[in-house]
């Protein structure tokens, strides 16, 4: 009885023994099969069929770009707008073309009150836009509220409002070869119509800020572009304004 009862307790005794050697035995032989970074840490009970996560020590894969979330491109508006003056891209016209002499021989009136040539300064080169284009007209500068005129006889082709010129207008001459832009106009001159026919020295509007200009430099923003076969008021040939201001 007590031989029995003696080796019932080496057995009792041996058992956690035996289990911890076998835990221990299965988790170096599965360490040895499926990497140590595939199984838990030796303390408790191993887990051979699933795999630790090993996600959080890999880099996160590249960001895949998607087309349809980016901004879409933005065509040029063929219309005005975009510019100080929506003029086709053709190559300017210079000092001492047809075009010049011509407008020269039809006596241009200044289009602002009370300016007078010696104040007028050549910029029609000067970059604009961060230097994407050419400033293609003049700046005269004049008190808000200054008389805007029309430099020649004419027809107002279209008043138009845009984010660069803000208040506008594009005058047609008589021949409608030429068109006249006043831009940055603070209002225009009360009943002024697109189609109205006016004459050389009628007030059209009045110097001032709108669009992108300046808040404290009124000034009245003038190109002259020679129209297309398509008479279209946003598109033509730029012509220098100082050149023909100059010699007029």
């Amino acid at each position: 009885m007590k031989r029995r009862r003696d080796r019932w307790l080496r057995e009792e005794t041996l058992a956690p023994w035996l289990a911890m050697t076998v835990i221990v035995g299965l988790w170096w032989l599965g360490a040895r099969t499926f990497g140590p970074d595939q199984l838990d840490p030796p303390f408790g009970t191993p887990s051979l069929a699933a795999p630790a996560d090993r996600s959080r020590t890999r880099p996160d894969p590249p960001a895949v770009r998607d087309p349809s979330a980016e901004a879409p491109s933005i065509p040029r508006d063929p219309g005005p707008g975009a510019e100080d003056v929506a003029l086709a891209s053709a190559m300017p016209i210079v000092a001492g073309s047809t075009e010049i002499e011509e407008l020269v021989g039809k006596r241009l009136l200044l289009p602002v009150a009370g300016v007078e040539r010696a104040a007028l300064r050549q910029s029609f080169v000067e970059a604009r836009g961060g230097g994407s284009r050419q400033h293609e007209a003049i700046d005269i500068l004049a008190p808000r509220g200054t008389a805007v005129v029309a430099a020649s006889d004419g027809r107002i082709a279209k008043l138009f409002t845009s984010a660069a010129g803000g208040l506008t207008v594009y005058q047609f001459d008589p021949t409608e070869q030429y068109a006249f832009y006043y831009a940055h106009l603070d209002r225009y001159a009360p009943n002024l119509a697109e189609g109205q026919l006016v004459s050389r020295g009628q007030t059209i509007g009045y110097v001032g800020t709108t669009g992108n200009a300046p808040p404290g430099t009124p000034h009245l923003h003038f190109a002259i572009f020679k129209l297309g076969p398509e008479k279209r008021w946003w598109e033509g040939e730029a012509i220098d304004p100082f050149l023909v201001f100059s010699r007029g």
